[in-house]
């Protein structure tokens, strides 16, 4: 075979290389990158569609408290329920071993909530059934959580951070129930309220009026 075919064949294998090489890059490489690529666009989509769409968040770290004091003063000295705005509540959740406070949250359909969740003692949980409320509750720290409710049902909650022997017992629920139900309730509390209030009043007026009588 003379040198001219050599030089031939060697030139064209070149030449294929070179066109298989774009910037010094081989195929395989691009293809990995293009791959790459449409995986970040992938992920980027799906976690646009979880947070705007699907509605999932992140728990938030809302602040800290003292665990020592935190049952003593401040909104967690009566964990409860309140309504900051129409359909809007706020929910101060103590997580304790080996039970929440409150131990059930009652709300009407289509409210929204505010949670705050911290602890005392143990890292606890606090995951709620068919909703995407799943937090870590760790001592001196506030966990936070919103969530619209809805549809009327209840969603029991539960501690899902083994925090010792009694964690089994660690579990409550929210009720949601019709705006008509919810109203009928909040007046049959407040009855109960002004009730409780009238005989405490009459009893300082009887234990008055037994200390008048005494003295004369």
């Amino acid at each position: 075979m003379s040198s001219d075919v050599l030089e031939g064949d060697a030139d064209g294998d070149a030449e294929k290389l070179e066109e298989s090489l774009t910037m010094g890059i081989d195929p395989w490489e691009k293809n990995w990158m293009r791959f790459s690529v449409v995986m970040l666009l992938i992920f980027f989509v799906a976690v646009t569609v979880a947070g705007f769409a699907a509605g999932y968040q992140l728990p938030g770290d809302d602040g800290k408290v003292d665990p020592r004091t935190v049952t003593q003063d401040g909104p967690w000295a009566e964990p409860g329920v309140t309504e900051i705005a129409p359909g809007q509540f706020e929910a101060y959740v103590l997580a304790q071993a080996w039970n929440f406070a409150p131990r059930e949250i009652v709300l009407p359909v289509g409210a929204e909530i505010t949670l705050y969740i911290t602890s005392p003692d143990l890292q606890h949980g606090f995951k709620v059934t068919d909703t995407n409320i799943n937090v870590m509750v760790v001592p001196g720290q506030v966990s936070k959580m919103s969530f619209t409710f809805d549809e009327v049902g209840e969603f029991p909650y539960i501690c899902h951070e083994y925090c010792g022997q009694g964690h089994a017992a660690m579990f409550g629920t929210i009720k949601v129930v019709s705006e008509a139900d919810y109203a009928a309730r909040a007046d049959e509390q407040s009855t109960d309220e002004t009730t409780d209030a009238t005989a405490d009043a009459e009893a300082v007026d009887t234990d008055d009026t037994a200390a008048s009588e005494n003295d004369a």
